[in-house]
């Protein structure tokens, strides 16, 4: 089965509508042809110009937005409260009902706009590659942060191999143990990472981890 290419565009390439109000609409979803998240641009040639139109999200929709300001300054304004937000700044807004607007500060600032209902499901990943790092450096964070993930994806063997690998480093054997036996069961290639990994190194002469890991 052939496979849909990527598209590759520069905002400047976008075409440029007109409206409403001092808006200026870069259609990035339509162009790109985008179905799992809305995506779209909005540039201001002068400051006191409109980034995001006056409006609150459809209730039937109920799309969650986020707002990144790619270019210049702009300045929020959420159910009343304003925000100052300079390139380089996120503004998510979990409630279609907010009522939000954004005026630029600056002259040819730039906010990009994201938005869907909130089914995402989150990637086990961002759990185990915030864990990682604190293995050693951080265990009580690393042990949290573990357990987060595991509340939501709790047959993930990333997760549980960290875990076990957390537990290897406090020398908590048979936690490390049953941890990796849970990651193998969803994982078998678990065993290829095992041998080598330094925070494992306490088990390395352990039986049970050496016919677990396939170590001769």
């Amino acid at each position: 089965m052939a496979h849909e290419p990527p598209k590759v565009v520069h905002l400047d390439e976008l075409e440029s509508v007109s409206g409403p109000g001092s808006l200026t609409w870069r259609p990035v979803r339509l162009t790109l042809g985008i179905r799992a998240f809305g995506a779209n641009a909005y540039t201001a040639a002068q400051a006191g110009q409109d980034v995001v139109e006056p409006h609150t999200e459809d209730p039937q929709l109920a799309h969650q937005e986020l707002y990144f300001v790619a270019a210049g300054r702009a300045r929020f304004t959420i159910d009343g409260e304003s925000h100052d937000a300079p390139a380089g700044t996120y503004v998510f807004i979990p409630d279609p009902a907010s009522h939000r607007r954004a005026v630029a500060v600056d002259p040819g600032t730039t906010v990009l706009s994201f938005g869907g209902p909130a089914t995402f499901q989150p990637s086990a990943w961002e759990w185990a590659f915030r864990a990682a790092p604190l293995i050693r450096s951080d265990p009580p964070r690393a042990r949290r942060i573990l357990h987060e993930g595991l509340e939501v994806h709790p047959e993930s063997a990333s997760l549980h191999y960290n875990l076990a690998c957390l537990e290897a480093v406090q020398g908590n054997r048979e936690a490390a143990l049953q941890a990796l036996r849970r990651a193998l069961a969803l994982r078998p290639e678990v065993a290829e990472w095992a041998r080598d990994d330094e925070d494992l190194e306490r088990l390395r002469d352990d039986p049970e981890f050496r016919a677990l890991a396939a170590l001769p």
